[in-house]
């Protein structure tokens, strides 16, 4: 703590999160589960990013949204779980907006990327005679860049109006992260204009994109509902369904925290809610949307062989 001007206020200078701690009987429970979450998340998305760059077979548009989305869940399970596995739970002021910034830029930047992965899809499965001419190399960098470009506008502008914030009160923060809403619920001054810029640009951020992923979903089920073969027609269904579900969960779960009232009574659900696209999604999403696909079995099969890790 330090003395403000005037010496009237008390300026805080670091952060406690609070975590689970409120738990005390399943803190090794806790570690051991998100030990494996993180090993298994980071195993996996790494070895997606590994194949996607070196198997000639994965350079299509599809299987290079999949290797962004596999960056980004690597970068954000580093954001947040290895703080959690350590134990350590005090933070500089600085250090917690930065890696809220880090963390808000990977969320926001997922958003769009699943948006225009779902198109792609919408393309391919829809529109297949204009597939290639309109998902070209160009237009899939196009939508990449865009994504990484919008999540980086969005959060400069949220971070701006965060750092000039001031925190003077208590310090702990009742989460296992530095999320916003806890942070700024902490500040001793005016979070009015902090708090409604959180509610327009999380709806916007979270919002159109999931709009338009689900009416890309809509369209590729309703196609899929039209194909005469009945196995190839569940597989497709299968498969389809199982991203949207995980979508929505993404979705849905940053929704309910980000754009639901800023209530004590919503502190611990919203906790609950975090996990699952903090730590959950990241472990999800390569299991749904790559590991299960025969090219990424066997470009996983070619490359085991190539470095003789089975015969």
């Amino acid at each position: 703590m330090e003395k403000g001007e005037g010496g009237n206020k008390t300026s805080v200078t670091e952060f406690i999160l609070m975590g689970f701690g409120n738990l005390p009987g399943m803190q090794i429970l806790f570690f051991l589960l998100f030990l494996g979450i993180y090993i298994v998340t980071m195993a996996a998305n790494t070895l997606i990013v590994v194949l996607v760059v070196f198997d000639q077979h994965l350079h299509t548009p599809m299987y290079f949204f999949l290797g962004n989305l596999s960056c980004l869940e690597i970068c954000c399970n580093s954001t947040i779980l290895p703080r959690m596995l350590t134990g350590d739970r005090t933070l500089s002021v600085t250090g917690c907006i930065v890696k809220f910034y880090l963390f808000g830029f990977l969320v926001t930047t997922e958003c769009y990327l699943l948006a225009a992965m779902s198109y792609d899809r919408y393309l391919a499965i829809c529109k297949p005679l204009h597939y290639v001419t309109r998902m070209n190399g160009r237009f899939c960098i196009q939508l990449a860049a865009g994504s990484w470009l919008s999540s980086f506008i969005v959060l400069n502008i949220l971070m701006c109006l965060v750092s000039q914030l001031a925190f003077c009160g208590p310090n702990e923060i009742d989460h296992f992260f530095c999320d916003l809403t806890p942070v700024i619920n902490l500040s001793c001054s005016d979070t009015s204009l902090v708090t409604l810029a959180t509610l327009i640009l999380s709806s916007i951020d979270t919002v159109p994109p999931f709009m338009l992923t689900l009416t890309s979903y809509v369209y590729i089920i309703s196609t899929i509902l039209r194909i005469p073969s009945t196995s190839g027609r569940q597989k497709a269904f299968s498969t389809c369904s199982s991203h949207l579900i995980v979508v929505t969960i993404f979705y849905g779960t940053l929704m309910i925290v980000y754009m639901s009232p800023n209530t004590g009574a919503l502190r611990a659900p919203n906790k609950v809610f975090s996990v699952f696209y903090t730590v959950l999604t990241p472990l999800i999403n390569p299991l749904i949307y790559s590991l299960r696909n025969k090219e990424v079995k066997e470009s996983l099969r070619k490359f085991l062989r190539k470095y003789r890790m089975f015969p």
